[in-house]
C-alpha cells in the first residue's frame, strides 16, 4: 500500500492540503494517510499525530519565545514520520516548521520523496533560500507563475498549479434565514485563523462594530471563523451587548455568507484571494507588536502585504497597517466605499483581471493531485 504523510503548520495549509488530498482520495482509495494536520485533514478520516494548535505560532518574538517547544515537536514529527515510512512526504506551506522537518527526515531516508506546496516567499525576503532547498526538496508546487523563475534559476522541479481558493465548487445552499435577517446587509469580517491573530484584531473589530453600530442600523457582521477559534470569538462577543454579530465556522455557510456581503473587512492572508473570488470589494488590516514589525521593515523587500497589490505593484485593495489598523481608520475606509459604489466595481473589476492570472486553466487541486499521485508510482 502507497503512503503519504501531510505536514502542516496552521489551519489555511490544513484547508489547502485537504482540497488536494481530496482529489487523491477520490483517484485512489487504496492509499494510507497520516498527518500533522487539523480539522479539514481530520473530515477526510485522516489523524493527526497532534493537535494543530500545539504548533501555530505567529511573529519572530512568539517563534523565539517557544523554541524548545517547536524543536520538540520538530523532532517528534521527524520520529513519527520515519517510523511511518512513506513513499511521499507532502508538506503545507508554514515553512519554519513543515522544511525543517522535511530536511531532517530527507537527511535520515533519503528515499522518501519530498514535495512542498506553496512555495515559500522568497520574494519578500531571503532569496539565498532557494539554494538550500534543492539539497532536500524533491518538487516544489507553486501558487503563482511569477514564482517560477526562483527555482528554475536552481534548477529545482517545480510546478505551478494555481492557488485551490480560486476553485468554483458546487454545494447544496443553505437557507440563511435561520441566520441572517433579510432586511440587513452583511458585512464579512475575518480576524484570522491564529488565536494570536484573534486576540490582536478582534478587540479593534468590535470597535469598529460599535462605531458603524451608532451611525447605521441596517448591517449585520458576521466573522468568519475556524473550528478551533470559534468559541474564543464567541467568549468575546459574548461580553459586548452587540445583537448584529454572528460568529460562523461551517465552510458551506461561510461561503454563502461570503457571496451575500456587501463588503469584507480581512486581515491579510490567503483569504483575500477568496474575497476576491466571490467579487466582494474589501479592505485589508494587519497589526504585529512592535519587535515584529521592526524586523519585518528590516527584511522584506516589497511595498504591500497583499497579493493583489504585490502582483500589481500598485494598492488596488486599501491596507490598514500598524498604527492605521484601528477602528476608526476601518470605519472610516469602510463608509467611504459605502458610498462610493464606482470604487467597489472598481475593486472588484481589477481583481478580477488580477486573478485571471494566477487561476489554474483546469483544476489546482488535481494538478497537485497528479504531481504527487506520479512520486507515488515512480
Amino acid at each position: 500500500m502507497k503512503k503519504i504523510f501531510i505536514i502542516t503548520g496552521e489551519p489555511s495549509g490544513d484547508k489547502l492540503a485537504s482540497k488536494v488530498i481530496y482529489q487523491l482520495q477520490k483517484n485512489d482509495p487504496n492509499i494510507k494517510y497520516s498527518c500533522v494536520g487539523g480539522t479539514y485533514l481530520n473530515s477526510l478520516g485522516i489523524k493527526s499525530i497532534f493537535d494543530l494548535k500545539e504548533i501555530t505560532y505567529i511573529g519572530f518574538t512568539s517563534v523565539l519565545l517557544n523554541i524548545f517547544k517547536i524543536k520538540n515537536k520538530i523532532n517528534k514529527t521527524v520520529e513519527e514520520i520515519i517510523k511511518f515510512n512513506p513513499d511521499v512526504l507532502f508538506s503545507v506551506d508554514s515553512p519554519e516548521f513543515t522544511l525543517r522537518v522535511a530536511e531532517k527526515v530527507k537527511k535520515i531516508n533519503n528515499q522518501i520523496k519530498t514535495v512542498h506546496y506553496v512555495a515559500p516567499q522568497v520574494w519578500v525576503w531571503r532569496e539565498g533560500r532557494v539554494k538550500k532547498f534543492k539539497k532536500f526538496l524533491d518538487h516544489v508546487l507553486l501558487l503563482f507563475d511569477f514564482e517560477k523563475k526562483y527555482f528554475d534559476k536552481e534548477n529545482i522541479p517545480n510546478t505551478f498549479v494555481g492557488h485551490p481558493l480560486l476553485e468554483k465548487e458546487t454545494k447544496n445552499r443553505t437557507d440563511l434565514s435561520n441566520i441572517i435577517s433579510s432586511d440587513k446587509k452583511i458585512i464579512s469580517l475575518f480576524c484570522g485563523s491564529r488565536s494570536s491573530e484573534v486576540n490582536s484584531l478582534l478587540p479593534i473589530l468590535i470597535n469598529f462594530i460599535i462605531l458603524m453600530n451608532k451611525k447605521f442600523d441596517n448591517f449585520t457582521f458576521v466573522f468568519h471563523a475556524t473550528d478551533e477559534n470559534k468559541n474564543l470569538i464567541n467568549i468575546k462577543i459574548n461580553n459586548t451587548n452587540l445583537e448584529n454579530v454572528e460568529v460562523i465556522s461551517d465552510e458551506d455557510i461561510k461561503k454563502q455568507i461570503l457571496n451575500n456581503s456587501i463588503f469584507a473587512v480581512s486581515k491579510s492572508g490567503t483569504i483575500s484571494l477568496e474575497i476576491c473570488n466571490a467579487k466582494v470589494p474589501s479592505i485589508i488590516i494587519y497589526k504585529m507588536n512592535f519587535l515584529n514589525f521592526l524586523i519585518v521593515k528590516m527584511l522584506v523587500k516589497i511595498k504591500f502585504a497583499n497579493i493583489i497589490n504585490i502582483i500589481n505593484n500598485k494598492e488596488i485593495i486599501p491596507e490598514l497597517i500598524q498604527k492605521e489598523c484601528n477602528a476608526k481608520e476601518i470605519y472610516n475606509s469602510v463608509v467611504y466605499f459605502l458610498k462610493n459604489p464606482e470604487l467597489m466595481k472598481k475593486q472588484i473589476s481589477d481583481c478580477e483581471e488580477t486573478l485571471t492570472k494566477i487561476r489554474s486553466k483546469t483544476s489546482s487541486s488535481d494538478e497537485a493531485a497528479s504531481v504527487l499521485n506520479n512520486y507515488l508510482v515512480s
